[in-house]
């Protein structure tokens, strides 16, 4: 009877190592866990309730709140959460604070009714530090293979001229 009531906890089973760089096993992580995800859930109450982000953190957190509360052991956790080790989900759950944090901060759900946001028309010159993806044109080899490509297969062949117009 002693070994089964107090051997069990002393016998449970020992993370060694996360297998990621810089990233410490936490023997208590079950109760680190609990305790981030109930000041998460306290400290959400700030963000209105009709907002997206607010319902979005409440339901996720909730659900991992009651598989850790559930479970005892830190395997069952991962595989039921299946969204990596738990020292990963401490890591996300610390991350979530500092955003709810920013979000109050920021306080995007406050934007006036009257506000109005700048439009930037198709033909607006593009700012200097915005990248045009605009790739160069295909070497001249591109369209000799192609046009033997397409000449087995009886397809018509593209001339380099063509493809230009329909960029």
């Amino acid at each position: 009877m002693f070994l089964r009531v107090i051997g069990r906890p002393l016998m449970a089973k020992v993370k060694q190592t996360t297998g990621i760089v810089g990233l410490d096993v936490v023997p208590n992580a079950r109760e680190v866990l609990i305790n981030l995800y109930t000041k998460t859930l306290k400290e959400i109450q700030v963000v209105p309730e009709d907002e997206g982000y607010r319902k979005a953190v409440e339901s996720f957190t909730k659900h991992r709140l009651k598989v850790c509360q559930e479970e005892e052991d830190w395997e069952v956790i991962e595989k039921k959460l299946g969204c990596g080790q738990v020292e990963e989900l401490i890591e996300e759950a610390q991350d979530e604070l500092k955003l709810i944090e920013k979000m109050i901060e920021w306080d995007p759900w406050g934007v006036p009714d009257d506000y109005e946001c700048e439009v930037i028309e198709n033909d607006a010159p593009v700012p200097k530090h915005v990248p045009l993806h605009r790739p160069g044109p295909l070497p001249q080899e591109f369209y000799k293979t192609l046009e033997a490509v397409q000449s087995i297969n009886g397809t018509p062949a593209v001339s380099s001229g063509q493809s230009e117009l329909k960029a």
